[in-house]
C-alpha cells in the first residue's frame, strides 16, 4: 500500500492550469499544504475532479475543480469521519465490489498529483525505504472521491460538509514488485479526462482497463533507496 507521497509547487502550477484551462477563475484555490510537501493518511491533499454544471442534466457540459480532501475515503453512510478501517488505499480488484467504494468509483473518480511516492523494502535485515519518481515529471494517481455530512451539525452549517478521498491501487509490476507487492494505479495526462468524467460508469472493465495502462506506465518510473531517519 501506498503510506505516503510527495508534492512540490509543480504541482499546484499544474492545479491551477487545469482549473484555469477552461477560462474560470481558480475557486478560490489555495496551496496550504504546500506546507507539509510529504503527506500521510488523513493529511489534507489536492484532488482534480469534474462534475456536471447541472448533475440532473448527464448532458450539460463539465466543470473542473480543485480541492483538498482528507487522504481518508469515508462514505456517507458512514457514522464518523475516520473508521477505524483504513480507506486511503482502495485495492482496484475489489473497488467496484467493496461498500466503501463502489459508489464512489462509479462517478465520483479524482486524480491525486504527486512528484513521486515512498515505499519501503523489507528484507531481513533492515528495511529500505525507497523514493518513487518519473523521469518525465509529474505522477497522476487513480483516485475516488466521497462528500460526508457530519451529522452533529445543522443542515445549515456549511463545515458539515467533508471532501474525501482515496487512492487505488494494484499489484506491483516490474522492478518496482522487488520493493513492494503493491503500486498506487497511474493514470497518463493524456487519459485523465476520461478517467474524471463522470459520465462514464466506472464498472469492473473500466477499472481493469485504467489498471493494465498503469502497468505499462509503471515501467518508466525509477525507484531511489533513502536513508533512514
Amino acid at each position: 500500500m501506498c503510506g505516503r507521497f510527495a508534492m512540490d509547487d509543480t504541482v499546484n502550477q499544474m492545479i491551477t492550469e487545469f482549473v484555469t484551462a477552461t477560462g474560470r477563475a481558480p475557486e478560490e484555490w489555495q496551496a496550504d499544504w504546500l506546507a507539509t510537501p510529504i503527506v500521510r493518511p488523513t493529511d489534507q491533499v489536492p484532488i482534480m475532479l469534474k462534475t456536471l454544471e447541472d448533475r440532473a442534466d448527464p448532458s450539460s457540459p463539465l466543470l473542473p475543480r480543485a480541492a483538498l480532501a482528507q487522504w481518508w475515503l469515508t462514505p456517507p453512510f458512514s457514522p464518523t469521519l475516520r473508521g477505524k478501517h483504513a480507506t486511503f488505499n482502495a485495492r482496484s480488484e475489489t473497488v467496484t465490489q467493496k461498500p466503501t467504494f463502489r459508489g464512489a468509483v462509479k462517478h465520483q473518480r479524482a486524480v491525486l498529483p504527486a512528484i513521486g511516492y515512498f515505499e519501503t523494502k523489507k528484507t531481513s535485515t533492515t528495511p529500505v525505504p525507497h523514493y518513487i519518481n518519473s523521469p518525465s515529471g509529474l505522477l497522476f494517481f487513480a483516485g475516488l472521491y466521497s462528500w460526508w455530512q457530519d451529522p452533529s451539525l445543522s443542515q445549515d452549517d456549511p463545515t458539515r460538509w467533508h471532501l474525501t478521498t482515496t487512492m487505488l491501487t494494484q499489484a506491483a509490476t516490474g522492478t518496482l514488485a522487488d520493493i513492494h507487492d503493491r503500486m498506487p494505479v497511474i493514470v497518463a495526462s493524456d487519459a485523465i479526462d476520461d478517467w474524471l468524467d463522470p459520465r462514464t460508469l466506472g464498472d469492473e472493465n473500466f477499472v481493469r482497463a485504467t489498471v493494465a495502462a498503469s502497468a505499462i506506465l509503471s515501467e518508466q518510473l525509477h525507484a531511489e533507496p533513502q536513508p533512514r531517519r
